[in-house]
């Protein structure tokens, strides 16, 4: 039994012949008796009572033609919707935290400017998790700044970014204008969560360098780590577009690099089996009027 033979069963019920229901169905009479015939066969009883080369529908068939209805037309809703959601584009960008918190709002707001008829959804978390979500299809494209292991994984760079050591005003540091790595032995900080791109390079400088440090507060967001810089007295590794706030203010005092150790880009990533959409190109091109920090 399939939504054709309810539909046919329908017309005949509402026509009361079947040549009738063939006409408005435009089909041949003998397929519309064989689809009735087939119904009848399949719920092992009569639906129409024949009398004088007319069908009257029984009590069975009657309590059918309800069911039947609601089935047709809720079939044609779904059919409907997943037609609308077909002419919908879904864009799934996913975004580690220090994307998600300096750069996400705006461009999010300038693709939506560009594209406003596709739907979007975004999601925030470290490289780790995004990675994971590429390679397992829930998400189209993502902005990471950590590095990407996985060989099916497509990683172009597309922003530049660099991490500076940061500290409250009131911090020793504060009257440095440059450091040394031995300088950081010892050292209070607070540090992002594992899996974070941000704390993998930071560790692999203080590992190349044999530097030791008390990782105080551990913070999975910007706000808790600009917190405990300026008011647990801890230091950080933070990318620099996240304190631009700060630095105005004169809240936070930065030291970057002296050698540029901490430089970094944003990277545009997506499965190498996806295709390129214009949603895609456009994020792409969007990209590219954020390729410097402002400080």
């Amino acid at each position: 039994m399939t939504i054709r033979h309810l539909k046919i069963f329908i017309a005949v019920a509402e026509t009361g012949k079947m040549s009738l229901a063939a006409k408005k169905l435009y089909l041949a009479q003998p397929t519309i008796s064989q689809a009735i015939h087939e119904l009848e066969e399949h719920y092992h009883t009569p639906l129409f009572d024949r009398l004088s080369k007319r069908l009257y529908i029984t009590e069975t068939g009657q309590e059918l033609l309800t069911l039947a209805r609601n089935a047709v037309r809720a079939f044609d809703d779904l059919e409907l919707r997943m037609e609308n959601c077909n002419r919908t584009e879904h864009f799934r960008i996913g975004a580690t935290v220090t994307v998600g918190s300096c750069l996400l709002p705006t461009l999010l707001e300038n693709f939506r400017q560009g594209r406003p008829l596709v739907d979007t959804f975004s999601f925030i978390g470290n490289t780790a998790v995004i990675e994971d979500k590429l390679l397992k299809s829930e998400l189209d494209v993502g902005i990471v700044e950590g590095v990407i292991k996985s060989p099916d994984l497509i990683s172009i760079p597309m922003v530049e970014d660099f991490l500076v050591l940061a500290c409250s005003k009131d911090h020793p540091f504060a009257a440095l204008t440059s450091f040394q790595p031995s300088d950081l032995e010892g050292l209070d900080f607070v540090m992002r969560e594992k899996g974070s791109g941000t704390r993998a390079l930071f560790e692999e400088y203080l590992h190349a360098n044999h530097i030791h440090i008390r990782c105080r507060i551990e913070a999975p967001f910007p706000e808790a780590m600009k917190h405990a810089i300026v008011y647990n007295h801890c230091m950080a590794v933070i990318s620099v577009r996240l304190i631009e706030e700060e630095l105005q203010k004169g809240t936070i005092h930065m030291l970057p690099h002296p050698e540029h150790a901490w430089n970094r880009t944003f990277n545009l990533v997506y499965h190498k089996d996806k295709i390129l959409t214009d949603s895609m190109l456009h994020l792409k091109n969007l990209l590219l009027q954020y390729r410097r920090p402002e400080v």
